[in-house]
């Protein structure tokens, strides 16, 4: 599907300017983190008590977490299971279980509730599944990086890369200027913005590829401003149509779900960007600075 006719914008010439941003909203981001000591975590990385209960009557998730507010439970995540009946608390207690159930019970009365069950999550997991999660982003980069380099050259593995280190950190620079939580479901959505970013820029490089061997004579930012365009369309339509399925989520899926498509939404617009802007011009930089020939790449 073409939306788009034969554009000629010059996207290569931009890429100063698409620096400056990029190095700008990365900056404001770090200083957000530095600032508070790091993103803000959720109990699944930081330690708490998870508690299951079961009503006799159906109850509102909405309602339930209002509740919960005012009862001073801070820091809590709250899902549904199985039926509207039964619902997962995770919330930071400081008292014993005997101490959590009563004022759980005095939150929810006249409500009628079952206690399934109460765990506790210690610091040392909660550290454990931050080192894993991290573990998890950086071999996935590693991973990619080698895939790139083999498929393509260095020079563009090294591109894609910091296309994607780029998306991770203006994404969670965001989250931490909004003062939202990083919990397992938000690492989930990096790693699925690092498999969109990555899909897009592999586009673009094949044919920049192709390209190669049809202009030989033209320069490689020439080269890459023909493919950037020619793939336009297709950026469009693809980030579009991704884009409008996570709005769609954001508004509708409700609360467990909407940190998820909001690291989504503002994924897609930088993914979308960094395809454009920084995984491109980044390899032409390497490129160039070791002085390759495109005649080599034919």
């Amino acid at each position: 599907m073409r939306i788009l006719k034969k554009t000629k914008i010059n996207f290569v010439g931009h890429r100063k300017i698409a620096a400056i941003i990029s190095s700008i909203l990365i900056f404001i981001g770090l200083i957000s983190l530095i600032s508070k000591g790091g993103p803000e975590l959720a109990i699944d990385f930081t330690g708490g008590t998870v508690v299951q209960l079961k009503f006799e009557e159906v109850v509102d998730i909405a309602n339930c977490r209002t509740i919960l507010a005012q009862n001073d439970f801070n820091n809590f995540e709250i899902t549904t299971i199985g039926d509207d009946k039964e619902i997962l608390i995770k919330t930071v207690f400081e008292g014993s279980n005997v101490e959590l159930q009563e004022k759980l019970k005095t939150a929810f009365a006249p409500k009628i509730f079952d206690t399934r069950r109460v765990e506790v999550v210690g610091p040392k997991i909660g550290k454990e599944l931050r080192s894993d999660a991290l573990y998890a982003i950086v071999v996935a980069l590693l991973l990619i990086l080698i895939y790139i380099a083999f498929r393509f050259d260095f020079y563009y593995a090294i591109g894609s890369v910091a296309a994607l280190i780029h998306d991770i950190l203006i994404t969670l620079g965001i989250f931490s200027l909004l003062g939202m939580e990083i919990n397992l479901a938000i690492v989930a959505a990096f790693l699925t913005i690092v498999g969109y970013s990555l899909n897009d820029t592999i586009v673009v490089f094949d044919r920049i590829r192709e390209n190669i061997k049809r202009h030989a004579k033209e320069k490689l930012e020439q080269i890459v401003n023909i493919s950037l365009n020619e793939t336009l369309s297709r950026t469009i339509v693809t980030s579009f149509t991704t884009l409008a399925v996570v709005v769609f989520l954001y508004f509708i899926g409700g609360e467990v779900i909407k940190l998820f498509a909001f690291a989504l939404i503002v994924g897609v617009f930088v993914g979308t960007y960094s395809s454009l802007y920084v995984a491109s011009p980044v390899m032409i930089y390497f490129e160039n600075r070791a002085g390759r020939k495109i005649a080599k790449k034919k």
